[in-house]
């Protein structure tokens, strides 16, 4: 059966909205929840960006089953590692052993308010395998040291650590990052259809693991109005991530897609009432290997009909894939 979750979008959503939509998750049967850690949204238009991290303790607290994740943390500019872990050490143990950390190389549109400037993916993943390295080894207790040449640590330790150690999945985007962070990671984090990916991921380990995608969508009865909305909000999503990456403002974001119509965005996104077209683009991932799928609800105001839609008719739907 697969494993349906739903996604907190710290971008189009406030805080409190956002622990809202945690509750109404769980109550109509989602499996686990995902949430965005953005200092930034991709666009002016979307309007938000609280933390990700104070907003799951809340979520935290207001859900009693559902599994937490972020999708995903980049523990490598804006935060340091040793934080990250402590971070994650305390949600585990607020969630009683529900979190996985998703964590990954970052995009510059959320790290580069630490001026420290944006090196290039190959550095990215150097760093971010370092932050990993220094995550696990707090995770398994005791004091760390370490001399590394980005991130050196002194005499570090996470005084409370959860009874299940907090399970870590890293992003990935192509081979060369499937065969190094495959053997650093519990969870696989995907964002294309790829089955090249899992096949990779699961070459460089032992046996198969959890792999994680997000599939969005804009529900809505009014076709022109889902549309609509999908441009008007997630336009951004156009470039791909090689573009998504680089990109260092809203205002650059809203340039790169402002070519693109809402027909072109609706080609990406399904549009509309049709659990037909959500299922057919839902079973692309679990086809590529993929075990999770988490959906993406486009719009704040949207969010009651879809939770109705996922209760009478998405989810049985797409467990039954």
């Amino acid at each position: 059966m697969a494993s349906i979750g739903y996604t907190l979008m710290t971008e189009q959503s406030g805080p409190t909205n956002l622990v809202r939509f945690a509750q109404q998750a769980e109550q109509v049967g989602f499996d686990f929840l995902v949430s965005s850690d953005h200092y930034f949204p991709w666009l002016d238009e979307m309007g938000h960006a609280p933390n990700a991290w104070v907003t799951l303790g809340a979520v935290a607290q207001a859900t009693d089953t559902v599994g937490l994740m972020t999708y995903v943390t980049c523990p490598t500019f804006r935060y340091h590692p040793a934080v990250v872990a402590q971070q994650a050490a305390t949600l585990q143990i607020l969630s009683g052993g529900r979190f996985t950390l998703g964590l990954g190389a970052g995009e510059s549109l959320n790290e580069h308010i630490v001026g420290s400037g944006w090196p290039g993916a190959n550095v990215r993943q150097e760093r971010l395998v370092e932050a990993v390295q220094i995550i696990s080894a707090l995770f398994d207790g005791g004091y760390v040291s370490t001399a590394g040449p980005h991130f050196p640590v002194d005499s570090v330790k996470l005084w409370d650590l959860p009874d299940t150690r907090v399970p870590i999945g890293l992003a990935v985007s192509g081979r060369q990052s499937c065969e190094l962070f495959s053997p650093l990671a519990e969870v696989m984090v995907g964002i294309d259809p790829e089955p090249q990916l899992a096949q990779w991921w699961d070459g460089a380990r032992e046996n198969p693991a959890r792999k994680v995608a997000q599939l969005p969508i804009s529900w809505d009865t009014d076709v022109d109005a889902a549309k609509e909305r999908a441009h008007r909000l997630f336009r951004w999503s156009v470039g791909g991530w090689k573009v998504n990456a680089e990109l260092p403002s809203t205002a650059g974001f809203d340039a790169a897609s402002s070519l693109a119509t809402p027909d072109v965005v609706a080609e990406n996104i399904p549009c509309g009432a049709d659990v037909d077209a959500v299922v057919s683009a839902a079973k692309e991932f679990f086809d590529a290997g993929y075990t999770d799928l988490a959906l993406v609800q486009v719009g704040d105001d949207a969010q009651d009909t879809f939770f109705d839609a996922a209760r009478s008719e998405l989810l049985s739907a797409l467990r039954a894939l």
